[in-house]
């Protein structure tokens, strides 16, 4: 795989890679930037929620599962100190269909989680993770909710 950024100027750059999709990324302007594009951490946050996400569907799909709704949201605290990487993520999976297996659910986040999601295999070894889910039905009505446990990183 490759990626590269081009500079815009400023704190303004543009990135691809081999699919040849295009993003923008820009920086605050309380740092100097011109508020112009995604910042390239809340990339790896949308990265990780989306590689998750795209494997959780696949395998839910084929387990045959009605799914009507489906948004995968990565919360991560970040250190007060430079260079401010991500102390711990919070990962909430939200499903909304009509008699969606909460067993199916579990098993598709854990092979996710221990098998298919590279973005998530490598944020889970340096970075705690706590991973949620929530069914509703169609009505958008709580079901159920739950925990899912990783094991903490380097322990």
């Amino acid at each position: 795989m490759k990626a590269s950024v081009t500079w815009h100027g400023g704190l303004s750059f543009k990135g691809t890679s081999d699919s040849g999709f295009e993003v923008n990324l820009g920086a605050d302007k309380l740092v100097g930037g011109s508020d112009d594009g995604f910042r390239p951490l809340e990339l790896m946050a949308i990265s990780l929620a989306g590689c998750t996400a795209m494997d959780v569907i696949s395998i839910l799909q084929k387990k045959l599962q009605t799914i009507n709704k489906f948004v995968v949201s990565a919360h991560a605290e970040r250190a007060i100190e430079h260079p401010k990487v991500f102390t711990k993520v919070s990962l909430l999976y939200k499903i909304t269909g009509d008699n969606v297996d909460e067993i199916a659910l579990r098993r598709a986040i854990e092979l996710s989680a221990t098998k298919y999601c590279p973005a998530q295999a490598m944020l889970g070894k340096i970075i705690p993770m706590e991973i949620y889910y929530q069914i509703s039905n169609t009505k958008d009505e709580l079901i159920t909710q739950g925990i899912f446990l990783l094991p903490v990183p380097g322990k």
